[in-house]
């Protein structure tokens, strides 16, 4: 089946395209990530994904960056901005994959162990269905280690938050940076 795979960054892309591979599907990546901040670490996981897929032989669609649509859809709604954040990607990966003919999609968000995986599954499901496009889905997550190892291998740049300004802060709030005094 050709398949289009919402890609979050480099890391998290190598153990779902290898058993999208292994299943034969033809695979096409979408780097679709407005949630992404600053826009310095955007680019990073971007340049990293690129290097990667050249490597890897992966034909990724760049998606563009409206950030501004991620914050209207989060703020003063930050208690349910992850489901908010999948689905403002997932329907645009939905979208593209049927407008460009692809037999279904899926997202890399499904191989962290950090994220609302129930969540992922039921949003991919929902807009599928509102799509009528097949959500693939698939728990990646037990290849966590083997992609891990594999990143450092590569010497692939490894971010340490999901990619929104709200985990930015919760990283480093909980080492006490954010009790330093401005």
């Amino acid at each position: 089946m050709k398949t289009l795979l919402h890609i979050c960054c480099g890391p998290c892309t190598i153990y779902p395209f290898r058993i999208l591979q292994e299943m034969n599907c033809e695979v096409t990546g979408y780097y679709f990530n407005p949630n992404i901040h600053p826009y310095l670490e955007y680019r990073r996981r971007a340049e990293s994904l690129d290097a990667y897929s050249k490597e890897a032989g992966i034909p990724v669609i760049w998606g563009d960056y409206p950030l501004e649509r991620y914050f209207r859809a989060t703020a003063h709604r930050e208690e349910d901005r992850c489901r908010l954040c999948y689905t403002l990607r997932l329907e645009e990966v939905a979208r593209r994959a049927k407008t460009l003919g692809f037999g279904g999609f899926t997202t890399t968000l499904l191989y962290s162990k950090y994220q609302k995986h129930q969540i992922i599954r039921e949003v991919g499901e929902l807009i599928g269905q509102q799509e009528n496009i097949p959500f693939v889905y698939l728990d990646f997550r037990e290849g966590w280690q083997e992609g891990i190892t594999m990143s450092r291998k590569m010497g692939m740049y490894r971010q340490g938050y999901c990619g929104c300004l709200y985990s930015e802060k919760d990283r480093y709030q909980s080492v006490g940076a954010a009790k330093v005094p401005c």
